[in-house]
């Protein structure tokens, strides 16, 4: 074993034996070089091994620190309360030591960033380490089309807000949607026309339709994991939807929030497909680190972009700086990139028992029907006649959280049906199999006429 070996080796076992503990600083290399009376290339060789291999990360003009270790170990608390209707990620799977360490030394190195406004795209660090993930997904972008903002949320409604070249003021969305670009279109007075998709897709005749129309701004889509549906549109769709946005000079809104969480590398996002700039992408850091963070990315085509920055000024002005830092050095250090493994391992321990869990309840219909895929989501379609109120309830009595739904539809939409939310990224998976249980237990207790309208 050389040096080198013997420094990785050793480092590993002090690591381990928590003699080194997470974030904590290690010697520098001139400082460690002395004292294993070695060469400083013998230290950077074993530091950039152990950087390589996730033991430790490294600052820039700050060194190189212990990154957290033993998530297999941790165990998942059993909830007292089960959310089925929160998106969030399971704090028990975020690392905070290695996240604490990054916006310790973010407010060490952006200190005088903190200070002063002046960045309305974003920091350019952050986007420069944005757009090299983005083209890990297909999305190939220059840096002037890249704009952080305070969640995705805030670029929905500046893009809600403002004026489009093709100088429509309707906006499409389709049934079910996303609740709250559903409130703020109500908020706003926004004229909206609503497209239903089911499990098999979008209805193709009515977008062709109101397309031709001429008044549609922009139509609002969710290709990947829907919420509330958990489905994803096939490649075919994609193309046609990005062919039909060009012919009618439609904008597409591509809301990729849960594209962090996507196994199969050929999934490309509408995007990728794109040739003449009808699609506006976003990205989400909510849904796979924490909802605190505040940080979305909007992809913008060029004709987009001055307004775009205008509106952001006036409503955004700069996102946090902080936590634009912050993401930066995590994102550079590779710890996003440990955590995203870690989390998807964690995610699909939960997916596997969910679909474990639906299939011994196939017996009755409704779970039998329940779309089965790799989103931590999914739904169970009621009877139309079904007292969806008082199954919330009663659920609720034993400290169960479900939605209805109901929220994911336009008011008076004529595509809205009776359905039972369920998400698990934030229930261990102990717990799945026994909150189903319950759950059908109640269906059963209240079902009259357990037939669904076909």
């Amino acid at each position: 074993m050389n040096k080198q070996q013997q420094l990785v080796a050793q480092i590993k076992q002090e690591i381990q034996a928590s003699t080194l503990l997470s974030g904590q600083k290690l010697p520098s290399i001139r400082s460690m070089s002395q004292t294993n009376s070695c060469s400083p290339s013998t230290v950077i060789g074993a530091y950039e091994q152990l950087a390589r291999e996730r033991w430790i990360y490294a600052i820039d003009r700050s060194g190189y620190y212990v990154a957290q270790q033993g998530y297999d170990q941790q165990r998942y608390p059993v909830r007292e309360v089960v959310d089925l209707s929160s998106a969030a990620p399971a704090p028990e799977l975020f690392p905070y030591d290695d996240f604490q360490s990054c916006l310790n030394q973010a407010t060490h190195v952006y200190r005088d960033q903190l200070f002063s406004y002046g960045m309305p795209q974003g920091l350019p660090p952050l986007l420069c380490e944005v757009r090299q993930q983005l083209e890990e997904v297909q999305v190939f972008a220059r840096e002037s089309q890249l704009f952080v903002t305070s969640g995705i949320q805030r670029a929905l409604s500046i893009l809600t807000m403002m004026p489009f070249p093709n100088g429509r003021q309707t906006i499409m969305i389709e049934q079910p949607s996303y609740h709250l670009l559903i409130e703020l279109l109500g908020a706003l007075h926004v004229p909206v026309e609503g497209v239903e998709r089911t499990v098999n897709g979008l209805d193709w005749e009515r977008i062709e339709t109101l397309f031709q129309s001429g008044e549609i701004k922009f139509f609002y889509v969710i290709p990947r994991f829907h919420n509330p549906l958990g489905t994803s549109l096939s490649i075919v769709d994609k193309k046609r939807l990005v062919a039909l946005a060009a012919k009618y000079d439609v904008y597409i809104v591509e809301d990729d929030y849960l594209s962090d969480l996507e196994h199969a590398v050929s999934n490309d996002p509408m995007y990728a497909y794109d040739t003449s700039e009808h699609i506006i992408y976003l990205k989400s850091y909510s849904k796979i680190l924490f909802p605190g963070l505040r940080i979305g990315v909007a992809v913008l085509p060029q004709a987009l972009i001055d307004t775009f920055s205008q509106y952001k000024r006036l409503l955004d002005i700069d996102s946090s700086v902080l936590s634009q830092a912050a993401l930066h050095m995590y994102i550079k250090n590779g710890m996003f990139t440990r955590y995203r493994r870690y989390l998807l391992e964690g995610y699909d321990r939960r997916i596997t028992q969910l679909h474990r869990t639906l299939d011994a309840l196939s017996a009755d219909p409704i779970f039998a029907n329940a779309p089965r895929n790799q989103a931590v989501h999914t739904f169970l379609r009621l009877p139309d006649n079904f007292p969806t109120s008082v199954l919330i309830k009663r659920l609720a009595e034993q400290k169960i959280i479900v939605g209805d739904g109901s929220q994911h539809f336009l008011p008076d939409s004529p595509y809205t049906i009776s359905l039972l939310r369920m998400n698990v990224s934030n229930v261990p998976e102990e717990q799945i199999d026994s909150t189903l249980n319950i759950i059908a237990t109640e269906i059963r207790k209240l079902s009259i006429t357990p037939k669904l309208k076909k």
